[in-house]
């Protein structure tokens, strides 16, 4: 039977995206430029207020089911929402669904406890604190998710932390942590491993730096740290899901987070090409000759048009995939979605950038401090190396040929 898909917007999606376009026009750009040149401290207290504002639209943790406080949208729904919030550096942390508090919240709501949920679920979701991730680690390689070094050993009713993480983003300010730890070193590669949720005040919990990136160090929200865990004592009740269980948890919520990361990036594409055609129509190279009358920046506004439209759909297919037939269904999509977005991202930018000239290098706009920072986009959440590799060998084991050990 023929499956069509049908991305055409409903009423709803056109009424959510207009209420969240008009929301970043009003509320975030005017404070972009003290964020881009003064960083984030500076523009905190000016964002509680917008979140309280936000918290009014009824889109608030719109990811979230009602019953929680959210809007209970679909993923495709929440797709579109996203690309909308992606037109600002701001515009995911005002409705409180910004990476990895998102991710965190869908980890919570799916498998924590009824306590669990209590503690620190609920004041994440109503946006009173924050949370970080730590998984990645600086000795091991970020592509093998499964190799770390960071262990979690039971001593009576607690569970000892000890190891060293990194791009830890958000951790700086967050209220707990979500630590991924060796529990069973005797078990089979992916079952070695679990979550646990760790208060950042729990003694032996540290945040070592605010690792620099791209000459910027950043602050609070907008931050990756470098954590240590150094005989961290949490209870044994602080296992999100089952112990061996933290490969799979991790992988539950790649899934979507890469979603939302790509949806995001289209809007950050949209918002560059705002900008470089504004600076076309409006720069003049000479009396009377707008740059925007060279055949080139035509066409590097047409290619981006095309790196654009392209995106949109391959990420809207994998969303509506997903949650047809789950996330195994969608794997070698979801794979595609994070290749091409973030590629695509990266060649919009560098144009946006080249029509402006010195001002694309300034923080006048936010172009500069995009490319900075979304450069990461090819690198975290898998690099585009695993994932070309991942979707080569499922498309040549359908040609016969087997795959290398």
């Amino acid at each position: 039977m023929e499956v069509l898909v049908d991305f055409s917007e409903s009423e709803k999606l056109k009424s959510l995206r207009h209420l969240a376009r008009d929301f970043i026009e009003k509320e975030l750009i005017p404070l972009e430029p003290k964020f881009l040149n003064e960083g984030w401290q500076a523009v905190a207290p000016a964002l509680e207020e917008v979140r309280r504002r936000a918290r009014g639209t009824g889109l608030f943790a719109a990811h979230l089911p009602a019953a929680w406080g959210g809007a209970g949208l679909s993923l495709v729904e929440f797709a579109h929402l996203s690309e909308e919030l992606g037109r600002s550096p701001l515009g995911h942390y005002a409705f409180n669904v910004q990476a990895p508090d998102v991710g965190n919240m869908e980890l919570l709501l799916g498998h924590g406890t009824e306590e669990q949920k209590e503690r620190f679920l609920r004041p994440l979701v109503e946006g009173r604190i924050r949370s970080c991730f730590t998984m990645t680690e600086p000795e091991f390689a970020g592509s093998n998710p499964v190799w770390m070094g960071t262990t979690a050993k039971r001593d009576g009713a607690d569970w000892v932390l000890r190891g060293h993480k990194w791009f830890a983003s958000s951790a700086d300010g967050a209220a707990f942590a979500v630590c991924m730890a060796v529990t069973d070193p005797g078990a089979e590669p992916h079952r070695r491993a679990s979550m646990l949720l760790v208060p950042t005040d729990t003694p032996g919990f540290s945040i070592l730096r605010n690792i620099s990136v791209m000459g910027h160090k950043g602050g609070g929200w907008a931050s990756h740290a470098e954590v240590g865990y150094e005989g961290a004592r949490v209870p044994l009740a602080h296992l999100l899901g089952k112990e061996g269980d933290g490969f799979a948890l991790a992988q539950e919520r790649l899934g979507p987070g890469r979603i939302h990361h790509a949806m995001r990036w289209i809007g950050v594409c949209e918002r560059a090409l705002e900008i470089m055609c504004r600076h076309a129509a409006a720069r003049e190279i000479a009396p009377g000759m707008p740059l925007g009358t060279r055949q080139l920046v035509e066409a590097a506004v047409a290619e981006s048009r095309v790196d654009i439209h392209a995106s949109r759909l391959v990420v809207l297919h994998a969303a509506w995939l997903l949650e047809k037939e789950g996330a195994k269904a969608a794997r070698e999509e979801i794979s595609l979605v994070k290749v091409a977005a973030a590629r695509a991202l990266q060649r919009v930018l560098d144009r946006a950038l080249q029509a402006l000239g010195a001002l694309g290098m300034t923080d006048d706009t936010p172009l500069a401090y995009w490319y900075a920072h979304e450069r990461a986009a090819r690198i975290y959440d898998g690099p585009d190396e695993i994932h070309l590799s991942f979707v080569g060998r499922r498309t040549l084991r359908r040609f016969g040929l087997t795959p290398r050990a």
